[in-house]
């Protein structure tokens, strides 16, 4: 039963860390990609991680509103660019190489937060559906 249990567990671990890197502007289960979010506003303040974009959202009433409290750390920044064909995973637009990404302690939907300058600043993930 817990050799069951620990396949299960590991499949579905393995399903979850599944990222595709090669083709991230392509329209992927209907979130916006890198592309559509800059040609919208070339100034927008995003990362890209797992297939979704996530874009600043310090100034996002309901999310400054949710208990944010850093957990475990998920990741860093690997490249910034504002040029949308070369977004790849821990590729920002604003967010400089090597910024530190969080996952909240009490995770709330898509949110996570960055690390910068000693400050915490919450991301939100651009989820369609």
């Amino acid at each position: 039963m817990l050799l069951l249990l620990t396949i299960a567990l590991l499949t579905i671990l393995t399903a979850c860390d599944n990222y595709n890197e090669d083709k991230i502007n392509e329209k992927a289960e209907g979130n916006p990609t890198p592309k559509e979010i800059l040609a919208d506003d070339e100034n927008a303040d995003i990362f890209f991680m797992g297939g979704t974009v996530y874009t600043n959202a310090e100034n996002i009433e309901w999310v400054n509103k949710e208990d944010l409290t850093i957990g475990e750390k998920i990741g860093v920044i690997k490249n910034q660019t504002d040029n949308s064909e070369e977004f790849e995973n821990f590729t920002a637009s604003k967010l400089p190489t090597g910024t530190e990404i969080y996952e909240p302690q009490n995770k709330s939907g898509s949110i996570y937060i960055v690390k910068l300058n000693n400050e915490e600043i919450p991301y939100l993930g651009l989820v369609e559906g």
